[in-house]
């Protein structure tokens, strides 16, 4: 075992976590912490051998603290990197919620569905064309829909819960979306509206848009400009243009907020605020989607 202690040794720390003077079980407590991540199965094993509620809650504390911690640099670690990965990203926040999830699982996931799409897919086609194939295969043949009866649900900011589930909200389902039609190689992005997640098709002489919460609804950007008109805001270029995974990423944290917040779970909340600030310190900016 890292830092000098043996198994032996992490058992008398344990142990310890059920002294009744605070200060011990503090130092304690930072002892372990400061071991890391890698001290995690051995705490699972002595929280598994208890019989004692108040010391596995302890436990489970130290181990949730330790996974979030190594969940903040893994986020830290992935925005730093050169290719930033939307897969990658969406399984880090995944993680949040379920630390146990794989990243090759998700991987073989989507690269099912991307196989079934393109059993119907016709690279000749007109990219209007190519589009509808592709919303006939994910949205009826494959059933991907919205969640609008539980939109608030922090599961629809989950990948590997939309996936297993079938429902999304409209950026979960516009990050399913560009994972597929990219691997098709098709020029397709997500766009950061108001209130709203959505994606474009984009080349030097083409350019629409797409509702992947509507079905993939194709429009035009004559339409983005009437849905911002009705919002009362002015139109900026981000309205309009392919953002980057880094921004993807940061709405879905942002969504998370709400979510958690419109379930009453607090703790949760202020923990993915922290998510958020290891990406982007002004994490109040409001993009729900």
């Amino acid at each position: 075992m890292e830092k000098g202690l043996s198994k032996t040794e992490l058992k008398a720390l344990v142990s310890l976590l059920e002294d009744e003077d605070s200060e011990v079980i503090r130092h304690v407590e930072g002892k372990i912490l400061s071991i890391g991540n890698e001290v995690i199965p051995f705490l699972e094993k002595e929280w598994e051998k208890s019989f004692n509620p108040s010391l596995q809650r302890k436990i489970e504390d130290l181990i949730h603290t330790l996974q979030f911690d190594y969940l903040k640099v893994k986020l830290k670690t992935w925005a730093e990197s050169e290719e930033k990965d939307l897969l990658e990203g969406a399984w880090i926040v995944a993680t949040y919620q379920y630390p146990e999830l794989e990243l090759s699982f998700l991987k073989k996931e989507i690269e099912q569905l991307y196989y079934e799409v393109w059993l119907d897919f016709k690279n000749e086609l007109h990219p209007f064309d190519q589009v509808k194939i592709i919303n006939t295969a994910l949205f009826e043949k494959l059933g991907f829909r919205s969640n609008t009866k539980n939109f608030h649900s922090p599961g629809n900011s989950m990948i590997n819960v939309v996936l297993e589930t079938k429902r999304g909200n409209p950026i979960s389902l516009c990050i399913l979306y560009i994972l597929i039609t990219q691997k098709l190689g098709l020029p397709i992005y997500g766009v950061n509206l108001p209130n709203l997640f959505i994606c474009t098709y984009k080349t030097e002489d083409t350019q629409f848009y797409i509702n992947a919460f509507n079905k993939g609804l194709i429009f035009s950007r004559a339409d983005i400009e009437n849905y911002v008109h009705q919002l009362h805001i002015n139109a900026v270029d981000l309205f309009f243009e392919p953002c980057s995974s880094e921004d993807i990423i940061k709405r879905v944290l942002r969504n998370l907020i709400v979510s958690f917040e419109k379930v009453g779970d607090h703790q949760k909340s202020d923990e993915v605020k922290q998510l958020l600030q290891a990406l982007d310190s002004d994490y109040n900016l409001n993009l729900d989607a």
